[in-house]
C-alpha cells in the first residue's frame, strides 16, 4: 500500500487542487492520499468561506480519500507551526509513504537543501537577533529572515519570501525534525500567484487557474456563484449550489462584533498572553482599539511595514479563539502533539482506515464521545479548541443564515 499525504486548507477548493491531488496520485503511484485539512479557522487570519465538512465533501469529489482536521492551534499559526502540526499528523499515522505540496520552486532538491541551511541557521543566536533588527527596519518576518541569512542573488532572495516555497521548506524542516520517514515532492505551483486578487480571463486551462485569493474576493463582494464556476472542478458545483442554496458564505467581517467584545473583555489585563502577541502589539491594540469599526479595518489600521494585515488577522484570530502563546509553546517543545480526527472519507478508503488503527503512533477519533480516554491532557485541551472553534463559526453561520445549529458531537461524517 503506498500513500500520499497533502496538507492544505481548501479555502475555496478549487481547479489548482484538482491538479494537485492528481498530479501527487501519478508521481508516487499512490493507492490512496490523505489531506491534512484547516477546519473552519485559516492560517492567513480568518474563518474559511465555507465550514470544513463542505470543504472536505469537495477535496473527495476530486480525488482524496480521506481528510484530516488539522488541529486548530496549528491551523491559524504561522508557517512553522502550521507545517510542524500537519506533518505530525501525518508522520503519526503510520503508513504515509509521501508528502506532496506545491512550491513556487517546483525543486524537491532545493526546498529539501533550503530546510537544513533554515535548521543550520536557526543554531545561530547572532542570525536570530538580525531577523529581530531587520524587522525593527521595517521588514516582514520572511523578507527579514531572507536578508538575516545573508544571500548575494536578488533571485534568491525572493525565493524565500514566497508563500508556497516557505510552507515547503518547512514542511521539510518538519520532517527533518520529527526524523520522519516521509519522503517531500514538490510540484511546480500552477495558474495565478497565490496573492493574485483578480480572476484569469480563461481559467480552464491548467496555465490558468485561479487563485484562491480571486475566488473568495469575486464571491465575497457578491459578484455570483456564475462568475467564479469556471475556476472550481465540476464535481464540486452540486456541493456548492447545495450549500448556497441552504446557507452561505462567512469572512472575517461576520466575526466583527465578537472580537470587539473580545478586545473590550481583554483590554485591562492585554492581549500578550495570546500566540503571536508581543508586548508591543498589545500596547499597539489597546491604543488603537477606540478606532475599532470592523475586524477588517482594524486590520487595515494595525497593518504597518513589519506587521502584515495577515498577521494581525491572525492575532485576532487568536483572541477570539483563546489560542494562547504558553500552549503553542508547550505544543513546540514537546514535537507537536498531536490525533487523527476525520472530517469524510471514501468508502474504499476502509483498508487505509484499517492500516491507520493498527500502525498510528496518534490516537484516531472517528468518534468524539469516545475520544477523552485516548487522549492525554494536554491534547484533550487542543481538541476542545477544535470544538469551541467550530461552535463559534457554526453560531455566526446560523446567525446569518437563520438555519439550526449543529453541535459538533452530533456531526455525521460524509462518507462517499
Amino acid at each position: 500500500m503506498k500513500v500520499t499525504g497533502i496538507i492544505a486548507e481548501y479555502n475555496p477548493f478549487h481547479k489548482g487542487h484538482e491538479y494537485q491531488i492528481k498530479k501527487a496520485r501519478e508521481l508516487t503511484d499512490a493507492d490512496y492520499v490523505i489531506v491534512v485539512m484547516s477546519g473552519d479557522f485559516t492560517q492567513r487570519g480568518a474563518p474559511a468561506l465555507l465550514d470544513k465538512y463542505t470543504r472536505a465533501r469537495m477535496a473527495l469529489a476530486c480525488g482524496a480519500d480521506l481528510v484530516l482536521e488539522l488541529p486548530v492551534r496549528y491551523a491559524c499559526a504561522s508557517a512553522e507551526f502550521f507545517a510542524g502540526g500537519a506533518v505530525s499528523v501525518l508522520d503519526g499515522l503510520g503508513v504515509v509513504d509521501y508528502l506532496c505540496f506545491g512550491s513556487e520552486s517546483g525543486d524537491t532538491k532545493k526546498i529539501a537543501a533550503s530546510a537544513h541551511t533554515l535548521l543550520s541557521a536557526e543554531k545561530d543566536d547572532e542570525y536570530r537577533r538580525r531577523i529581530r533588527q531587520n524587522q525593527k527596519e521595517g521588514l516582514s518576518y520572511p523578507a527579514a529572515r531572507a536578508k538575516a541569512l545573508n544571500l548575494s542573488d536578488e533571485t534568491d532572495a525572493q525565493y524565500w519570501t514566497l508563500p508556497n516555497n516557505i510552507l515547503g521548506i518547512e514542511y521539510c524542516k518538519a520532517l527533518t525534525l520529527s526524523q520522519s520517514k516521509i519522503r517531500p515532492l514538490t510540484i511546480l505551483r500552477q495558474g495565478s500567484a497565490y496573492h493574485e486578487e483578480n480572476l484569469p480571463a480563461a481559467p480552464c486551462s491548467q496555465e490558468s487557474f485561479s487563485s484562491a485569493t480571486a475566488i473568495r474576493k469575486a464571491l465575497l463582494e457578491g459578484t455570483g456563484f456564475h462568475t467564479v464556476k469556471a475556476s472550481l472542478p465540476e464535481q464540486t458545483w452540486p456541493i456548492w449550489e447545495t450549500h448556497l442554496n441552504q446557507q452561505g458564505l462567512l469572512s472575517e467581517q461576520d466575526f466583527s462584533l465578537l472580537i470587539h467584545y473580545r478586545l473590550l473583555m481583554e483590554a485591562q489585563n492585554g492581549y500578550q498572553k495570546y500566540a503571536d502577541i508581543t508586548p508591543d502589539l498589545s500596547d499597539k491594540l489597546k491604543k488603537n482599539l477606540n478606532n475599532y469599526t470592523d475586524w477588517k479595518s482594524f486590520c487595515q489600521l494595525l497593518n504597518t511595514k513589519d506587521l502584515t494585515y495577515a498577521r494581525a488577522s491572525r492575532c485576532l484570530t487568536h483572541i477570539l479563539l483563546n489560542l494562547t502563546q504558553e500552549n503553542q509553546d508547550a505544543g513546540k517543545s514537546t514535537r507537536f502533539p498531536s490525533y487523527a480526527r476525520p472530517l469524510a472519507f471514501t468508502k474504499k478508503a476502509t483498508p487505509l482506515l484499517n492500516a491507520i488503527k493498527n500502525n498510528a503512533k496518534i490516537p484516531y477519533l472517528p468518534k468524539l464521545s469516545a475520544a477523552s480516554p485516548l487522549l492525554t491532557p494536554f491534547t484533550t485541551q487542543m481538541l476542545q479548541e477544535d470544538i469551541q472553534a467550530s461552535h463559534i463559526y457554526q453560531t455566526v453561520l446560523c446567525q446569518k443564515y437563520h438555519i439550526p445549529f449543529t453541535n459538533e458531537y452530533q456531526r455525521q461524517l460524509p462518507v462517499t
